[in-house]
């Protein structure tokens, strides 16, 4: 997809802001924000207009990285912040919001040339970040962004268990960020991933697997359990499996079996065995 005039003003900005030495973060989610708000009133189809401008805005940041050398988990994640609050200035902000902006976002992510696992970090972390200021529940947001995720990669090709550990990871920093429970927050994130595998007929199993690595590494780089990190990516996992039905249920059981980075990912009631 061709960057259009919202992508090019948030790349030229966002440049100016790197090259000022700016808080970097802080002056994506502005310079987004005011993009995305000055795009979205007047527009006839919300909806439409917002996945479009999600998707040019997070291109746009994410080429200023690259062509400067900024993180692209900062930009990533002011980016995806900055289109959430500019919505909520349109529209009222739901989980189902979330999740599409989080899917439009990581479609802005073609093409670029930046490292994709890097940005699905940056842009599932900043979509955590941001249910701050709205009324949606962390938890809630938590499945959303996940599914959009997943969702996301599917449309541009990017791994789909490279993408659950990056979620899951991205989702522990952003929740303890703002003071959330990481660990429920880990646990609707791995209902996320695999109720979006099995949206998009993704390896459920794989999808679980890599979901469990990314809470487990993340969990001990930050000091929180590695184990509860395990067993909430395993009950999220298996209660979406249940959701979900067919062989999806014996995949993510299949892996709860397994040690995995060292740890045995122990299910917790209710869903350790069949209704």
């Amino acid at each position: 997809m061709e960057l259009g005039d919202l992508g090019r003003k948030v790349r030229d900005s966002v440049k100016g802001i790197v090259k000022g030495t700016g808080d970097v973060v802080g002056g994506t989610v502005e310079t987004v924000r005011g993009a995305v708000v000055g795009t979205l009133r007047g527009a006839s189809d919300i909806t439409r207009a917002a996945a479009e401008a999600t998707a040019d805005a997070v291109k746009g940041a994410l080429e200023a990285a690259g062509d400067v050398g900024e993180s692209v988990v900062s930009v990533a994640k002011g980016a995806v912040v900055g289109v959430i609050k500019g919505v909520g200035e349109v529209t009222t902000v739901t989980a189902g919001v979330i999740s599409d902006t989080v899917r439009a976002a990581i479609k802005g992510t073609k093409g670029v040339g930046v490292e994709a696992t890097e940005a699905v970090s940056g842009l599932v972390e900043g979509a955590i970040t941001a249910t701050k200021d709205t009324a949606v529940s962390l938890e809630d947001a938590a499945v959303g962004i996940a599914r959009g995720a997943i969702g996301g990669a599917k449309d541009v090709g990017i791994d789909l268990v490279d993408t659950a550990k990056a979620a899951t990871g991205a989702t522990i920093k952003g929740a303890q960020e703002i003071g959330g429970d990481a660990i429920g927050a880990v646990r609707s994130t791995a209902k996320g991933l695999v109720m979006g595998a099995g949206d998009v007929a993704g390896d459920v199993a794989g999808v679980t697997r890599g979901a469990i690595v990314g809470a487990v590494q993340t969990a001990r780089d930050v000091g929180i359990s590695a184990e509860e990190a395990a067993s909430a990516v395993a009950t999220g996992a298996l209660q979406a499996a249940k959701e979900i039905g067919g062989g999806a249920v014996e995949a993510v059981t299949g892996v709860t079996t397994e040690t995995i980075e060292g740890v045995k990912a122990v299910v917790k009631k209710p869903f350790e065995q069949d209704d």
